[in-house]
């Protein structure tokens, strides 16, 4: 006889759940695109084609350049659940020529490989911290020079395209729905573009394909001289060469819808013939601080190494999960102590169960990331489905453990030896020294009777496990 589920959300077999419910239930995506919700159609289900635009390797990533990372994993994941391990070519490249890598090259005294390799490594290692896949392709754009000139060759053939003085520019006039695909209107399209305003453009909003180098710049030859590409024409020229003219997903940052996005969906259609570029566009919402937008003029980006050295990698993702993906997250410290909280109480609950193997995800975090990658609801189900593994009779628990497992699994967590985990926790909590002076900050709060500042530095050290006792001879405190 079949087990079942038990409870209202799990009500129905393995079997039937599995093959039914999850296998054949669609996924939906919010298409950027279209600004509306699609069930999505591949092109070709036996050949999931995605791309998203990785970082650019001159300096430690923050934490914003790892949402699309940490998203755009569990849509791989979900994808591979849906399709199959090897059904899913999923291709996040890397910027390895930039002006920004040159400079950083200069100031070092240091050659650009050597810059590009120290970042690539140290991108690579924090995402491995953050527990995301390798893409099944990691283009580095220095090793697709050849099709780039190829594509820019076409698109001056075309007439999309034209050369002066070394210098190839898209001829933004030469294809009319430009500025379409991002909804940016004509009087915005110069401002928002980030272009210099040079003579030799027929219209000032024409963006670079390809550019002279300098004397002291890296360089490859070309029909027009020797030089490097722009930015944009690198992701186009990649896609075209690794997945096909037609993608079915094409991922980012919001913040690369315009310029970068809309130029790679100019250049694209104009070389093949219209044909679109990506069928589905999905972008993430940017990352906020409690000041305002994150950003580097400001002084207020978090960098995801600083972050790794007080948090383990599987906190930060789960609070970049925390949010759905499209909503802007709102950083803090609370956030990653809440979420260092919740894995907490997962770890407790799936301790001494070794020997329970990851099985089929609950039909609730399915159908949670089916319906546009709505990670906060499937982390809700996690919550309910833990609560009512512990009232289920024993016969049943295993099966649910499993189940439990495989839908964590699926979000990318609970990846860790529970024991392993409560250790490395343990030793990124704050430090006695740290303790002690929280302790005369909130003594100091109370002499002046600011009971607010007090009351939160309790309420801080209790979430880091740290109980305070006041007594005749003062405070102490202990570990939970």
């Amino acid at each position: 006889m079949e087990k079942v589920f038990v409870g209202s959300a799990y009500r129905l077999s393995y079997k039937k759940c599995y093959n039914i419910n999850m296998k054949n239930s669609k996924i939906k995506f919010y298409n950027t695109l279209t600004h509306k919700k699609e069930i999505f159609i591949p092109i070709n289900k036996n050949k999931i084609t995605m791309y998203v635009c990785g970082p650019t390797v001159y300096g430690h990533a923050h934490i914003g350049n790892f949402r699309p990372a940490v998203v755009f994993d569990v849509v791989f994941r979900l994808l591979k659940f849906h399709y199959g391990e090897k059904a899913v070519k999923y291709a996040r490249n890397i910027t390895d020529i930039d002006d920004k890598i040159i400079k950083v090259s200069k100031e070092t005294k240091k050659p650009i490989k050597s810059v590009t390799n120290k970042y690539l490594k140290i991108y690579h290692n924090e995402g491995k911290k953050l527990n995301i896949l390798t893409p099944t392709f990691e283009p580095e754009a220095t090793i697709y020079i050849a099709e780039m000139i190829e594509f820019i060759k076409t698109l001056i053939v075309n007439k999309n395209a034209y050369e002066v003085d070394g210098n190839v520019l898209f001829d933004v006039k030469s294809f009319k729905e430009y500025g379409k695909f991002s909804g940016t209107k004509q009087g915005d399209i110069l401002a928002g573009a980030r272009v210099e305003i040079a003579s030799y453009k027929k219209n000032p909003s024409d963006f670079i394909l390809w550019k002279p180098s300098k004397d002291d710049e890296p360089s490859w030859i070309s029909p027009w001289g020797n030089g490097r590409p722009g930015w944009h024409i690198e992701c186009s020229a990649m896609i075209n060469k690794m997945l096909g003219k037609t993608i079915d997903i094409h991922g980012g940052g919001l913040d690369l819808r315009f310029p970068h996005h809309e130029n790679e969906v100019a250049q694209s259609k104009c070389i093949h013939r219209g044909a679109p570029l990506a069928n589905y566009w999905l972008h993430n919402g940017f990352i906020e601080m409690r000041d305002g937008k994150m950003s580097k003029s400001v002084g207020n980006v978090v960098m995801v190494n600083d972050l790794l050295k007080k948090w383990h990698g599987e906190v930060v993702r789960f609070s970049l999960l925390s949010t759905h993906y499209r909503q802007p997250l709102v950083w803090s410290e609370e956030v990653l102590l809440q979420s260092k909280n919740q894995l907490d109480r997962f770890y407790r609950f799936i301790e001494n169960t070794d020997d329970i193997l990851p099985s089929v995800p609950p039909e609730k975090i399915i159908l949670a990331l089916n319906d546009d990658l709505n990670t906060s609801k499937a982390i809700s189900v996690l919550h309910e489905l833990k609560e009512e593994i512990i009232t289920t009779e024993n016969g049943l628990k295993k099966e649910l453990i499993a189940s439990f497992k495989a839908g964590a699994g699926l979000l990318g967590l609970l990846n860790n030896d529970p024991q392993k985990w409560f250790r490395e926790i343990r030793s990124s909590n704050l430090t006695e020294e740290t303790i002690n002076e929280l302790i005369r900050k909130r003594n100091t709060a109370k002499q002046n009777k600011d009971f607010k500042t007090s009351d939160k530095i309790r309420e801080h050290l209790n979430i880091n496990e740290i109980i305070l006792e006041d007594g005749p001879s003062g405070t102490t405190w202990r570990q939970k």
